[in-house]
């Protein structure tokens, strides 16, 4: 199977070809209007190559979409992210699954590749792809109705005590990871998507966030949340044999992908304000300027866990979140979270959170018991509450030809 770093060939007539048959008069209905304006952007972009921009055009730039893992896991995470989950109609069976997916494969691997959809009515809006990802994740229903056998994991989470969790930002059959450096594209790519699937589905929730802007930061800076602390030091590196013995499955079907686990996480900043710094430093087990550990000097220094004060009390208290988290080797987890902050309610200022988003290979054996440990004792929670929560198998890549979900449907080999 070719990777993802082979990037990806566009083919027009073989794509309009198959994408009709799956559409069957769908397509057709729109008329050539659809089709000669996506001949006429592309005709646009290619004359555009004519000329060289004064400054780096990140629009241009391209993930690959084909490979033997899906894109925007191991991807240096962009800008904007949309999550989006769907929920199966009653009448969607395995037939109508497969179509689904073989129709939202054929529109993602153009559109990451700055190709306009095949029915796209706004071609213009997809030329500037900005690193545009889209990642496939299966819920439990759909796996189920796909005839197929899920991993153990494959639930919903335990109850926590501190949950507080709402319908409308949990569960879902179908998860669609949209991200990209600009968020126009992603919200073009969103409604694409969504065209592609409303036979099949209902929308049944949306979250949206974001992160420091394309060049903001230097590229592999530790993102921060809206507490203001750096949020996901401890991180495998994407390319290493941790991430890989972290992230990957080899469980059957679900070779080559890996486990997703989504929380919304809602932060009361208006009381986290009237917190000194020292307190807020000392919740988390951090410094605030780099994210150094309490103990150490640089973000990426080995916290010592065994360190005390001159009056024998921890350096790193037993409430702050980085001890917490902290179990044995095998409960380590790939973090790749986004902010979100929307419009407050009441006297409030802020409506803001973490849309938390963690990979591995067995979310029962390396996040549950990491998140029961922070349930039973985190001084963060005081300020933070789980509102949202769903886990979806994220299945491996395909080659081009192929769709995302093949080795379910199909049992054929990635």
């Amino acid at each position: 199977m070719p990777s993802r770093a082979e990037g990806a060939r566009s083919d027009r007539s073989s794509g309009s070809t198959r994408r009709q048959f799956l559409l069957g008069g769908a397509v057709a209905g729109l008329g050539a209007a659809a089709a000669i304006g996506v001949d006429v952007a592309l005709d646009r972009r290619d004359a555009g190559h004519d000329t060289v921009p004064s400054t780096p055009m990140n629009g241009e730039e391209t993930v690959p979409f084909f490979g033997a893992h899906q894109a925007g896991i191991d991807t240096a995470a962009q800008a904007h992210g949309l999550f989006l989950a769907l929920d199966l109609l009653d009448g969607t069976d395995r037939e109508g699954i497969s179509r689904l997916l073989r129709i939202l494969t054929d529109d993602a691997a153009r559109l990451t590749q700055g190709t306009p959809a095949l029915a796209d009515s706004e071609p213009e809006l997809a030329l500037a792809p900005a690193r545009l990802t889209v990642t496939f994740g299966f819920g439990p229903r759909l796996v189920e109705r796909a005839a197929g056998t899920g991993p153990s994991w494959l639930a919903p989470l335990p109850a926590f005590s501190i949950d507080r969790l709402q319908p409308e930002f949990s569960d879902g059959d179908l998860l669609l990871q949209i991200a990209a450096d600009d968020p126009l594209t992603v919200a073009h790519a969103a409604r694409m998507l969504l065209k592609d699937a409303r036979s099949f589905t209902i929308l049944r929730w949306s979250q949206q966030g974001f992160r420091r802007a394309y060049g903001s930061e230097r590229p592999g800076t530790t993102m921060r949340n809206l507490l203001g602390q750096v949020d996901g030091t401890a991180n495998p590196e994407p390319g290493t044999a941790e991430y890989d013995r972290v992230v990957w499955s080899d469980e059957g079907w679900l070779t080559g992908g890996t486990g997703m686990v989504v929380r919304r996480i809602r932060m009361d900043l208006d009381t986290w304000d009237r917190l000194d710094r020292s307190g807020r430093e000392a919740s988390v087990g951090r410094t605030l300027a780099n994210g150094a550990p309490l103990t150490g000097t640089k973000e990426f220094d080995e916290p010592d866990f065994e360190a005390t004060t001159a009056v024998g009390f921890p350096v790193i208290p037993q409430f702050a979140h980085m001890r917490r988290t902290r179990g044995d080797d095998g409960e380590k987890i790939f973090r790749r979270a986004y902010n979100y902050d929307e419009r407050p309610t009441g006297a409030s200022v802020s409506e803001s959170g973490l849309i938390f988003v963690s990979f591995q290979a067995d979310v029962d054996r390396q996040f549950t018991p990491m998140q029961q440990r922070l349930s039973d004792l985190d001084l963060l929670n005081e300020w933070t509450t789980p509102i949202g929560s769903a886990v979806f198998a994220i299945p491996p890549g395909c080659s081009e030809g192929g769709f995302i979900g093949e080795t379910l449907l199909t049992g054929a080999a990635s």
